[in-house]
């Protein structure tokens, strides 16, 4: 699953032409971007009923989950409630994880809440990934408007923030998971990434965490789904159960 800016099959390419036809992919577009504008009554129990249905679909009633971004959020929600449908879980930067936050994690939300508070359009996006990058790291520059659903982000990133804050969740239900989790973060992102990576690892009982080097979360995917990227995820759908490799 992808995060909130671009969608699963252009964040996914790279990682996609790593692996070839050593794992097979689907990709989960969020529900967000469903349609022209975020659905009145969004939620993140949205998102995780049309993930339950999108496994169905394919048949699959265990299987890997990889998200990116808010797309991690998605997956740890999903990791929590839904334990029993998992092989792996593998998440590179998530926005946030579900639950009562550390007091630095509440830092950076409410941060973020308060100065993209009113904030629309192009202002609003470079705000967002500003404020998402250690100092001194300079942004990347903002994505062509005529790219086909850009205009949607603004809107599906404030709706998404709005159902993430509200989203009740017990942290300890990551404790119950018996599927070996991955977490990847760069280090060129906000300090705040390596107190959620503390976090996680105190919660999953198989985890392994890697910092990438020259990686922020705004780098175009190539350089995110590299392949010692990839290769850091075959070795989880090595250690995990399952007959096949599929990943979401």
């Amino acid at each position: 699953m992808p995060g909130s800016v671009a969608p699963a099959a252009q964040r996914y390419a790279p990682l996609k032409a790593q692996v070839g036809d050593r794992a097979l992919l689907h990709l989960k577009d969020l529900e967000v971007y469903a349609g022209d504008t975020p659905p009145s009554d969004y939620s993140v129990e949205m998102e995780l009923a049309a993930l339950d249905r999108f496994a169905d679909s394919l048949h699959l009633d265990r299987f890997h989950l990889a998200g990116y971004s808010g797309g991690g959020f998605i997956a740890l929600a999903f990791a929590g409630t839904r334990p029993q449908r998992l092989l792996s879980l593998a998440l590179f930067e998530p926005a946030m994880i579900p639950g009562a936050m550390t007091p630095d994690e509440q830092a950076l939300a409410d941060t973020l809440r308060t100065q993209l508070g009113g904030l629309d359009g192009a202002e609003f996006m470079s705000a967002f990934v500003r404020l998402q990058l250690k100092p001194g790291v300079p942004p990347p520059p903002p994505p062509p408007q005529q790219v086909p659903g850009m205009q949607k982000r603004p809107a599906g990133i404030a709706a998404m923030m709005r159902s993430f804050f509200a989203f009740r969740f017990d942290r300890d239900l990551l404790r119950a998971g018996d599927f070996p989790a991955f977490l990847g973060y760069g280090d060129l992102t906000h300090e705040v990434e390596s107190v959620k990576a503390s976090v996680l690892a105190g919660l999953f009982a198989d985890v392994r965490v890697k910092r990438f080097a020259g990686v922020h979360h705004f780098v175009p995917p190539g350089q995110i789904y590299t392949a010692e990227h990839a290769q850091a995820l075959e070795n989880l759908w090595a250690r995990a159960s399952g007959p096949e490799l599929a990943l979401e």
